[in-house]
């Protein structure tokens, strides 16, 4: 009998270890990540973002050569590099998890399978919605093929005719009422 009781403390104390080094190493997975971040920046470098482990915005940053762009387009600049930088982030712990955990863990598997659903990778990047200053095309005369004859403008309208004056109200001076009159006497 002494040897199934020594046998059963060696394998609690088996496990007890095992979950001590568990613990250990998902402590330095958490602790890792923890203070890790992910920056983005345009490619014209007048936006640039830094979200944490978490998703969460940390740091924007607008260049001041971005006052001459629309702010719609600044916004959506904002929005789509915000999700470009909350798509590294499984790529981040998955890196983490390799260092710490090791890759066959599956708890640590598990947060990087979520972290995927909760931050998938951005649509691709649409054209500008707002034409770019030197992508605007203007029409003007030598633009066009054939030369048209410039055009008369327009006759001028008729001037209006004249308004009648306007009639004032007689002022009633009735001394029935307090109005109208001096308020000292």
């Amino acid at each position: 009998m002494p040897d199934s009781i020594d046998a059963s403390d060696a394998m609690i104390d088996n496990w007890t270890k095992r979950l001590e080094e568990n613990a250990a190493r998902y402590q330095a997975l958490a602790d890792r990540v923890q203070g890790q971040s992910v920056t983005e920046r345009s490619k014209d470098g007048t936006v640039q973002v830094t979200v944490d482990s978490r998703g969460l915005l940390k740091n924007l940053v607008i260049a001041e050569t971005a006052s001459g762009k629309r702010m719609a387009e600044v916004s959506a600049q904002v929005m789509q590099l915000v999700q470009r930088a909350q798509a590294r982030i499984p790529e981040l712990l998955q890196q983490a998890m390799t260092e710490t955990t090791g890759t066959g863990d599956q708890a640590a598997a598990e947060i990087v399978r979520e972290a995927q659903s909760t931050f998938p990778q951005p649509p691709p990047e649409p054209e500008p919605a707002f034409p770019e200053p030197d992508r605007v095309r203007r029409f003007l005369p030598e633009d066009n093929e054939e030369q048209q004859p410039p055009r008369t403008p327009p006759p001028a309208a008729p001037p209006a005719p004249p308004q009648p004056p306007r009639r004032r109200r007689p002022v009633d001076n009735d001394d029935d009422d307090d109005f109208g009159g001096p308020i000292l006497s």
